[in-house]
């Protein structure tokens, strides 16, 4: 289970009687809430959050709707679901071409995924929203000094002075800024054709035939040519080809943040968080008696729980009971990030008990976070053969159980970097100098995010034969 929560204040609790907030969001501010941030001064934390409730939501709830829509069929083995994009969004980074990088790479997985599976890929981004981390550790200790640890543009900054690491709340203003300029870029590529799916064949085209892992897969980039001639042939309009559904999720770690955002919306004052279509419950909030847990229960967007290896079926009912009280279909999706020796002897357990209460639950692979370790040089990191294991157990373990493997939710970048050992360019430990850049943890670069992809197509193909996992 994650570690004991610690008590949020309530002297550092914003004035939730604000235009548009509801009420109903703030029962969370009674019980103990996990990696929340020591604001200094109560006074600017109610300054700021008392002006982002009066600011437009950042999502719709009709969005938000459609969303939990396309996750019932995932649980239903309709569709798949591919989530993805940074560790850490940065201020710095919420620029037109990081936010179109990333778009273009998790695009073209989508592509290759759509082929391999047979089925719709659900597009949600780790993006406009994924600007606050949990830490290990609340402090960072460096040549004898210790200060508070980087919790994320939205909390602090990451260098090392006393200045930078102080949690300021001024910063939760410019974490809505940043999401919606976001928001902004991704709904004018997704709609002016700058996303079609024959566009993002050609980018796959340039992958396979330029890079070493790419040529391994001409086969099947000639069969996804053939499948978009094919539809082409049979009136498939260019609208349906030049746009794309796309939606924008991240951890709802920020209490204050969420609420603030919280909004009503149709005739029954539905409660939704205003801050993104889908929110998720990380590894170390997920106490079911803790204020996470309670918030969420509170909002009708979908959700979903990060499901470490020490997760239990028990705590796994209790988060379905809780959640999902009456068993909506697209309402909870459960991501496991157990690691690759792990998931094998955890999740059959998880799997059978939950499906037998609540069969609308779906489920997704996170083959990052329990892959992490770091090299004697001092580098956070993962190895792509250890998130490639993970994900095919994953696969293995739900065809032996006749369930379905709905999703892959990963850590990517659309730049170069160098941060996961392996893949198709052989990455070594002595590499992950030249270009690593992550503000937290590392993530796959946009030629091993397109490897991983056409391998999983490659699984999602053989699905039909059930091994023993």
């Amino acid at each position: 289970m994650p570690p004991s929560p610690r008590a949020h204040s309530p002297a550092t609790a914003a004035d939730s009687a604000t235009a548009g907030h509801s009420a109903a969001a703030d029962s969370w501010r009674r019980l103990p809430a996990a990696q929340q941030p020591a604001w200094p001064d109560p006074a600017v934390l109610r300054e700021v959050t008392g002006d982002l409730a009066r600011l437009p939501a950042l999502v719709l709830a009709e969005e938000c709707d459609r969303l939990r829509g396309r996750l019932a069929a995932v649980a239903r083995g309709e569709a798949f679901l591919l989530h993805g994009g940074d560790c850490a969004e940065t201020f710095a980074g919420a620029t037109a071409d990081a936010v179109n990088a990333k778009l273009r790479t998790l695009l073209q997985m989508a592509v290759v995924l759509t082929h391999g599976a047979a089925l719709p890929v659900v597009k949600v981004g780790r993006i406009a929203g994924q600007y606050a981390k949990p830490r290990s550790r609340p402090t960072e200790t460096r040549g004898g000094r210790t200060l508070p640890a980087y919790r994320g543009d939205a909390v602090n900054g990451p260098g090392f002075t006393a200045a930078e690491r102080t949690p300021d709340p001024r910063r939760l203003r410019r974490m809505y800024d940043a999401s919606a300029a976001t928001l902004n870029l991704i709904r004018a590529f997704t709609t002016g054709g700058h996303t079609s799916l024959t566009q993002a064949h050609a980018w796959n085209r340039g992958f396979v035939t330029d890079s070493p892992a790419g040529r391994r897969y001409v086969a099947l980039a000639d069969e996804i040519e053939r499948s978009l001639r094919f539809m082409t042939a049979c009136g498939v309009s260019a609208h349906e080809l030049d746009t794309a559904e796309f939606y924008a999720g991240h951890e709802g770690l920020l209490l204050d943040y969420e609420a603030a955002l919280t909004r009503t919306a149709g005739h029954d004052d539905r409660v939704y968080a205003g801050s993104g279509h889908l929110l998720w419950i990380g590894e170390r909030t997920r106490a079911l008696d803790g204020a996470h847990v309670e918030y969420f229960s509170r909002i009708h967007n979908p959700i979903a729980v990060k499901l470490g290896p020490d997760a239990t079926a028990d705590d796994a009912l209790g988060y379905v009971d809780k959640l999902n009280p009456h068993r909506v279909p697209g309402r909870l999706t459960f991501v496991v990030r157990m690691g690759a020796d792990a998931v094998r002897h955890r999740l059959p357990d998880l799997v059978e008990k939950v499906t037998a209460e609540d069969p609308a639950v779906a489920w997704v692979c996170d083959p990052m976070h329990g892959n992490t370790f770091v090299t004697p040089g001092g580098h956070k990191t993962r190895r792509f053969d250890d998130i490639l294991s993970e994900t095919r157990t994953f696969f293995a373990v739900h065809r032996a159980l006749g369930t379905h493997a709905g999703g892959l939710h990963i850590e990517f970048t659309g730049d170069d970097v160098t941060e996961c050992l392996g893949g198709g360019d052989a990455l070594l430990a002595d590499d992950l100098h030249r270009r690593y850049e992550t503000a937290c943890d590392p993530r796959l670069n946009h030629r091993q995010s397109l490897e991983l992809a056409f391998r999983v197509a490659e699984m999602l193909r053989t699905r039909s034969t059930p091994p023993t996992p």
